[in-house]
């Protein structure tokens, strides 16, 4: 316990204070593309005064400051790589690797916790700090088992058997009733281990079933779930800080779950239940009934691009793969050379994470008056000359308006096939992560311009770019 009346303790709590006022504004700044990068330095700020404030603890021997500093360095051996390393397209599958290993901190935070006190643990403590194993546990796995789906190292497709959902409350009701029997008697030690087994199996029962196009939501969703066992160990512990820090995570993970849910129409019992992403039978036995598609060479896409007036260009997850949003700012600088102006449409669940897109486009320098979101772009569309879709498949699917059966039935898209033309630009007619087939690659206004994302940008740039210097000339 901190005695904050004490020189020492005053200390501690202003930097805790400053700790969490840094989260707060972190939280703000991030919430806008703008200050984005100020709201990154101020969550860095707040965690260097939290460190601060937890290694000037009354309590901590020689000893352990050696183990923090050991533990320091190995967690900094495998954090730098891994943020300078890891490729923007595995940003996704980083973020779930980290919310595992904070998870698993916690979780391992509590176990020692228990056994430290027990059996002297009082009836509320040995609740929360229950909970708080079982969420540790259960997010570790999860989000384990999520890294492996986006990663495509375990199947991206809902893996289901017969009375899962049975089977699933199963596991976390006898985890509960033991917690239960643990408030009422603490000094059951053999209960703890069971229960850490109980969560990290329910963690992987709770991801098996979830399709690839669910992934956003549920790393957004295991971030709250994460959020809530910090702060639940923050009760424990009595850091105020922790406390804080930890709502702040559990309900900024919520908002953000609740926000790619309605993004997709989608609750979230359907998410966690209704093993979305499976690849309906009936779409594909449609596939030839569509109708032809219509592709267009590179001199032509070009041709039409520079002839345009407004050009609205539609990224998703084949641009992050291909790395291309550097070509696509080149085209599109090129393209304002013209005369054409040049807008960009940002749906919500595009690419694997919230805000995928943003990041890409704001690395490759794209200003971002010009990055519009789907309420803001949609009533524009049947004003827009050309759609340019670069690797973005579901969330330009017409058939979410109005095909029933489709998984994707009801998600809000973005209008494409509202514009004059629609180009779109894929390696393959290959489907999205929903496994249905895409409309608007059928339609009369669509042309595919096959390749990789990359490639093909380079190559309109050379179209759009020669044609003006050759008319100069």
């Amino acid at each position: 316990m901190i005695d904050y009346s004490r020189p020492l303790g005053i200390i501690i709590g202003l930097l805790y204070l400053a700790g969490a006022m840094g989260f707060v504004f972190s939280l703000k700044w991030m919430s806008s593309a703008p200050t984005a990068r100020k709201g990154v330095f101020a969550g860095e700020i707040g965690f260097v005064l939290a460190i601060i404030g937890t290694l000037l603890m009354p309590g901590i021997t020689a000893t352990g400051y050696m183990y923090i500093a050991v533990a320091l360095l190995i967690g900094a051996a495998i954090g730098v790589p891994l943020g300078l390393l890891v490729p923007m397209t595995a940003m996704p599958q980083r973020i779930a690797l980290s919310h595992a290993f904070g998870a698993l901190a916690a979780g391992l935070v509590g176990v020692v916790e228990y056994f430290h006190n027990a059996p002297q643990i009082g009836g509320f403590t040995m609740a929360v700090l229950g909970a708080e194993v079982v969420l540790g546990a259960l997010v570790f796995t999860g989000s384990l088992m999520a890294a492996g789906k986006l990663q495509e190292i375990l199947p991206g497709r809902p893996i289901t058997f017969p009375g899962q959902n049975i089977a699933n409350f199963a596991v976390l009701g006898v985890a509960i009733g033991l917690i239960i029997t643990l408030v009422a008697n603490p000094g059951l030690t053999w209960a703890v281990p069971v229960i850490i087994v109980l969560g990290l199996v329910f963690g992987v029962l709770l991801i098996i079933p979830i399709g690839g196009a669910d992934m956003p939501t549920v790393i957004a969703l295991l971030n709250a779930y994460a959020g809530l066992s910090a702060a639940a160990l923050g009760f424990v512990l009595s850091n105020n800080l922790l406390i804080v820090a930890g709502a702040l995570d559990g309900t900024s993970g919520l908002i953000l779950s609740i926000v790619m849910c309605r993004a997709m129409n989608r609750s979230f019992r359907n998410v966690l239940f209704g093993a979305f992403g499976k690849v309906a039978e009936a779409a594909a036995g449609e596939q030839g009934e569509m109708g032809s598609i219509r592709s267009a060479s590179f001199d032509e896409a070009g041709e039409i691009l520079k002839s345009s007036r407004l050009v609205v260009i539609v990224p998703g997850y084949g641009m992050a793969v291909a790395q291309a949003q550097h070509k696509v700012r080149e085209l599109a600088d090129v393209l304002a050379a013209e005369g054409v102006e040049v807008k960009y449409a940002i749906h919500p669940v595009a690419g694997r994470m919230p805000g995928h897109m943003n990041v890409l486009l704001a690395e490759a320098q794209v200003p971002y008056d010009q990055l519009l979101d789907m309420e803001e772009i949609n009533p524009e569309f049947p004003q827009v000359d050309v759609v340019l879709v670069v690797g973005a498949n579901d969330v330009v699917n017409p058939s979410a308006r109005h095909a029933k059966s489709s998984p994707i039935y009801g998600m809000p898209i973005l209008d494409v096939d509202k514009a004059a033309c629609v180009m779109v630009v894929k390696r393959s007619m290959r489907p999205g992560f929903a496994g249905v087939e895409n409309e608007i690659f059928f339609n009369e206004k669509t042309l595919m311009v096959f390749g990789d994302a990359k490639d093909v940008m380079g190559e309109l740039i050379t179209e759009v770019a020669g044609k003006r210097d050759s008319l100069s000339v």
